[in-house]
């Protein structure tokens, strides 16, 4: 287990190192970078720039170095701790990601919750009630949900929200509260925002699980050990639990890897069709615009929290079922 952790950590030391080099070229690929998006900005407002001025900004955001020299300032600031200076937002980029990040975690948290609580009982109650009418329809609702585009449906329950119960259109709160210390009726505004927002993001993925739950439940509910086990006189909640939902719980257990940086990162088109303060609006801005330290870093962060999830899942899924292996396969 000691090797097998070892070696794990090697392999995602030298994944992140590939992922930084990929990260960084790609945003170096559009042609241009910040500075001449920030030029031709001032040129379109009718203010002149002079030579003098673009060399004293090319030299102030180091943007005269060469490509290599950059990524070593770029990924030696990463290993201590430093996310870079925006260019655009003139701040650091840790500050920038902060101040977004705890609606990002509050609002993907809560999808991922209203994800896991729906869509588990009814692929549990889907699978052992196979071509029942309640399986059908529940399928029926399944295949609406995945087939509906989230932004309309974002656009249909803004107006719902604010025909029905009189909440303002965008957002997670009401405009009054968003410069506002913390109080119990901001927490009220921020909760009676967040529903719309969960359901519009979790609605493909509640309907995508249930699909894929019930498929695997079915699948390990046909199998021998299941018949022994009935014949054996394990009642059916004490067998469904203690054996076919375990083993089919390993897909949602590797997910793991996903879900961590789906928590930060957020729905970017969804978040950016109802105006939600999230990173995930931030991140599509900064490529546009090749802020290279906010757009890299964040990146970054992106990719270690995947790779941290994918070592968890894997851990998590050698302790939940004893046919996976972390060693050499013994010999039969």
């Amino acid at each position: 287990m000691i090797r097998y952790l070892g070696g794990r950590l090697v392999t995602m030391a030298w994944t992140l190192v590939a992922i930084s080099v990929i990260v960084f070229v790609i945003i170096q690929l559009p042609p241009g970078d910040y500075l001449t998006s920030y030029i031709a900005e001032l040129q379109a407002q009718g203010e002149s720039v002079s030579g003098d001025r673009i060399a004293f900004l090319r030299e102030e955001y180091g943007l005269d170095r060469p490509l290599w020299e950059q990524y070593l300032v770029w990924a030696s600031g990463l290993v201590q701790g430093d996310l870079g200076y925006s260019f655009e937002y003139n701040q650091p980029v840790a500050d920038i990601v902060g101040e977004r990040m705890p609606m990002t975690i509050l609002l993907n948290a809560a999808t991922i919750l209203f994800v896991y609580l729906v869509s588990f009982p009814i692929g549990i109650y889907s699978a052992t009630h196979q071509y029942s009418w309640a399986d059908h329809g529940l399928s029926f609702v399944g295949f609406l949900g995945l087939a509906t585009p989230n932004f309309l449906l974002a656009l249909i329950l803004l107006y719902l929200a604010n025909v029905w119960f009189g909440t303002s259109i965008g957002g997670l709160m009401a405009p009054e509260f968003i410069d506002e210390p913390w109080s119990l009726a901001k927490a009220g505004s921020v909760l009676s925002h967040l529903w719309v927002p969960v359901l519009v993001i979790g609605t493909a993925g509640t309907a995508g699980m249930i699909r894929r739950l019930r498929a695997n439940l079915l699948d390990e509910l046909n199998r021998q050990y299941v018949v022994t086990a009935r014949a054996k006189g394990l009642t059916e909640s004490r067998l469904l639990l203690k054996y076919p939902l375990r083993m089919a719980l390993n897909p949602f257990v590797a997910d793991l890897g996903t879900l961590l940086p789906q928590i930060v990162s957020g729905s970017v088109i969804i978040s950016a069709v109802m105006s939600l303060p999230t990173t995930g609006p931030m991140l599509l801005a900064s490529l546009r615009s090749q802020d290279m330290y906010l757009a890299g870093s964040f990146l970054m962060f992106l990719a270690v929290l995947t790779v941290v999830g994918m070592f968890v899942s894997d851990v998590l899924l050698a302790l939940l079922d004893p046919r996976i292996r972390l060693g050499k396969s013994t010999p039969r």
